[in-house]
């Protein structure tokens, strides 16, 4: 799966995902850590690489920071180093994110 759809589906999951299954994953940061954890997993079944894992992961990240309050400490904190780092920085703190939960 190429790079691109691996964006698109992540961006078709997160416009169709409704307010209270948004809030369920946000209430706490177990329960995010889940959340991206289990689509990791279905990632890797796929057969993506830890490349196209962190580009979704990256997609969500920019989605919570732009949509999303944060609702514990955990995600303020993610919130504030996403929003200071460069485009770089993102998408490493994205294969971070990727390795804590995979």
């Amino acid at each position: 799966m190429s790079s691109q759809k691996v964006e698109e589906k992540v961006n078709e999951q997160l416009n169709e995902m409704g307010e209270e299954k948004k809030d369920e994953i946000l209430a706490n940061f177990d329960r995010f850590k889940h959340y991206l954890g289990d689509k990791v997993h279905k990632g890797e079944k796929l057969g993506l690489n830890e490349e196209q894992l962190a580009k979704g992961a990256e997609k969500i990240g920019d989605y919570l920071a732009k949509h999303e309050e944060p609702r514990n400490r955990e995600e303020k904190l993610l919130q504030e180093l996403w929003k200071a780092g460069n485009q770089e920085e993102r998408h490493k703190l994205a294969h971070i994110l990727v390795k804590l939960v995979g």
